[in-house]
């Protein structure tokens, strides 16, 4: 077996580092010997994730431009041109010592200057975009890459004509393929009746929280559903709000309304509906459990891109969207009821969210990684 050197680069954003954590987990799993570096941004996510998953980890000083003249945005976008220079010749200095084999960038400011200063030192790159609208970052270094890799089909269009993609689609964790539906319902303690599951992220959504406090106060008081609710690290005041609306949730049976879902893959598998903010990872493992989706896309994110991931799943009649400024606790009440009251309209949606999913994104990619390094010098068998 020869032993590869990979380096990854990506961060700022779960959504960014999850994948490379993922793909580099996979390879490590089918190429124990494999040698693995990351390259992070000081102060990012990927500062606490990267080492916690068992992998060695440099740093880079690297920064995103502001779209203002505030006084205070000028001066951060002086120190972000004064960092895309010196973020290259820290990244030069640890791809020197590193000599890797190939590097992969996952998105995000960290992996621009390492995946530019990669090429230029003539190691191949590849790059994995995980949204069906891809980033700025990504559209540039495509043009150098060896392969793009694609979570949506569709999403090649925003890329060069040039470019030489291949859709490999996003990592999903095993804990979500092999989750089961009813294992998962008889472990949760829910019965026969619909089981709604929402949630805004990990640190809550305001606008989402606020809007289905209705919702939780209704299901609290008919007990027509069962509902799991995450509202995230500040958004613990809906309790006090849903109290107001005369429930007590800490009263109800039907209602688990916490702070954060720890137990996503139980939790998503014993759903009937799914009702969440359309970032791309998350979506991926909706459509690895088929399940029919209510999509509030975050407008707080470059490029709109929730809103183009949550499109993909629309236009193939696998999920409604409500965007933010439409978003109102009625209507996500209709909604609700709209497909939990349909039961054909529900189970097209299920098949549709099916058949988007792409269940083997791992073995893609290191497929992808291995054709790469192959087709130099390197020969990878296993």
């Amino acid at each position: 077996m020869t032993v590869m050197k990979i380096l990854f680069a990506g961060g700022g954003t779960a959504g960014h580092i999850n994948p490379a954590l993922a793909i580099a987990g996979y390879v490590r799993e089918k190429n124990p010997d494999a040698e693995i570096l990351f390259v992070g941004n000081r102060g990012g996510m990927e500062e606490t994730l990267v080492p916690k998953a068992g992998f060695k980890m440099e740093f880079i000083t690297i920064s995103g431009f502001r779209r203002s003249m505030s006084p205070s945005a000028v001066k951060h976008n002086f120190k972000t041109v004064q960092r895309t220079f010196s973020s290259s010749k820290e990244a030069k200095k640890i791809i020197s010592e590193f000599k890797p084999d190939i590097c992969v960038g996952t998105g995000g400011y960290v992996s621009g200057p390492v995946l530019r200063t990669a090429a230029k030192m003539g190691v191949p790159t590849i790059i994995h975009e995980q949204n069906a609208y891809p980033g700025v970052t990504n559209k540039m270094l495509a043009k150098s890459a060896k392969r793009v890799m694609l979570a949506v089909k569709g999403s090649e269009k925003h890329f060069d004509k040039n470019c030489n993609y291949v859709v490999t689609g996003n990592p999903v964790r095993r804990e979500i393929l092999t989750a089961d539906k009813a294992a998962s319902r008889a472990a949760l303690g829910v019965d026969s009746r619909p089981l709604v599951l929402s949630f805004g992220g990990s640190l809550g959504a305001k606008m989402v929280n606020e809007n289905m406090v209705g919702l939780l106060a209704r299901s609290g008081q008919d007990g027509r559903y069962q509902h799991i609710h995450g509202y995230g690290k500040y958004g613990s005041s809906i309790l006090d709000l849903i109290r107001q609306r005369g429930t007590d949730v800490s009263e109800c049976d039907n209602l688990d309304v916490r702070e954060y879902i720890d137990n996503m893959a139980e939790c998503m598998a014993a759903a009937d509906l799914v009702i969440s903010r359309a970032g791309a990872i998350t979506l991926s493992e909706i459509q690895a459990l088929g399940k029919p989706a209510i999509l509030i896309p975050s407008p707080n994110v470059a490029e709109n891109h929730q809103f183009h991931n949550a499109m993909a799943l629309v236009n193939n009649g696998a999920a409604e969207i409500i965007e933010e400024k439409d978003l109102t606790e009625q209507l996500i009440i209709e909604k609700v009821d709209g497909l939990l009251m349909n039961p054909d309209r529900l189970e097209a949606f299920r098949e549709n969210s099916r058949k988007m999913a792409i269940t083997d994104a791992n073995e893609r990619i290191y497929s992808v990684i291995k054709q790469v390094l192959n087709s130099g010098k390197l020969r990878v068998e296993s």
